[in-house]
C-alpha cells in the first residue's frame, strides 16, 4: 500500500469514528472524541508494524461500536471489558492512558484526569 493510500484509509477510518460518535451521549461524545484526536495525533510517526496494529484495533473499536449505538435497545451499552491478559500487552505508557481514561469516566467533573503528550 502506498503511502498516500495509508494516509486515505487513517483519514477514512478518523472521520467515521467521529461520525459515530456522535450517537453517544454528549459527556461520552466528548471525551471519546477528545480520545481520538490524541491517539491518532500520537501514531502519526510510527513504525509500519505499529500503524498496521493501530488501525487493525481502531476497525475493531470502529465495528464494536458500531454494533452497540444500531441497537435498538432502551438501555444502551457502550464499551467492553478489557481482559487482563489483554492489558497485559501494553507498554507503561498505555497503561497510564488507560488509568487516566478510566478516572476521566469516573470523575468527568474533574476535566481529562491526566495527562496529555
Amino acid at each position: 500500500m502506498s503511502s498516500l493510500e495509508h494516509v486515505s484509509r487513517v483519514r477514512l477510518l478518523y472521520k467515521a469514528i467521529l461520525r459515530l460518535h456522535r450517537s453517544l451521549p454528549l459527556e461520552m461524545r466528548a471525551l471519546g472524541d477528545q480520545y481520538v484526536k490524541d491517539e491518532f495525533r500520537r501514531h502519526k510517526q510510527v513504525n509500519p508494524a505499529e500503524a498496521h496494529m493501530f488501525m487493525q484495533e481502531w476497525t475493531k473499536y470502529y465495528l464494536t461500536l458500531g454494533k452497540q449505538v444500531t441497537k435498538p435497545n432502551k438501555e444502551q451499552h457502550v464499551g467492553s471489558h478489557l481482559s487482563g491478559e489483554f492489558v497485559d500487552y501494553f507498554n507503561d505508557d498505555q497503561a497510564e492512558q488507560l488509568l487516566d481514561l478510566h478516572k476521566a469516566i469516573k470523575n468527568p467533573t474533574e476535566g481529562n484526569g491526566g495527562s496529555q503528550s
